[in-house]
């Protein structure tokens, strides 16, 4: 297995041991508190169904880029992660205005327990996608140049798991009323 590879693997491994620390932790709070319902019913359904979509899309992208880098064809591998980099970014920008909205109706981090749990969690996976996004930028400057293409499908397998990441947030803080 390349190194590369090998570091990406290890990272992730560290990172699901993160967010199912906090997946679970959420789980055993929300059976220990049914009124937590009540306040998740204050998310927005809609937003986190759409952010869903955005980033289930952005996946697509990564694996159109990784299929492109095989090719050899570099350029196109470039403008492919550019794709999903503008995936995350829409998925961060309507995170912030759903969170601006959630907040100007009084719906913050102290508001209790499920709102606590929703921000950190929420928060942690944005910053990952930020994260994803920054890393994304600069494989695909090198993409472009048709250098380091191997770099591709790194990046991707990282954006993957921050799609699955949310594939698990999604019902657990936005259908689980």
């Amino acid at each position: 297995m390349p190194t590369g590879r090998l570091a990406i693997w290890w990272v992730l491994v560290s990172e699901v041991v993160v967010f199912g620390g906090v997946l679970v932790s959420y789980i055993m709070n929300r059976l220990a508190h049914p009124e937590w319902g009540l306040q998740a019913a204050h998310t927005n359904l809609l937003i986190g169904a759409f952010n869903t979509f955005v980033l289930l899309t952005s996946s697509l992208s990564a694996v159109l880029a990784h299929q492109a880098a095989e090719q050899g064809n570099g350029p196109k591998a470039a403008r492919l992660l550019f794709a999903t980099v503008g995936g995350g970014a829409t998925f961060l920008i309507v995170k912030s205005i759903e969170w601006t909205s959630e907040i100007t109706h009084g719906f913050t981090i102290q508001s209790g327990g499920f709102w606590s749990y929703y921000y950190t969690a929420a928060g942690i996976h944005a910053t990952h996608v930020l994260a994803g996004m920054i890393i994304m930028v600069w494989v695909a400057r090198s993409a472009l140049k048709n250098r380091d293409l191997h770099r591709v499908e790194n990046v991707g397998i990282y954006w993957h798991f921050v799609d699955i990441v949310w594939i698990f947030l999604f019902p657990l803080l936005y259908i689980a009323k």
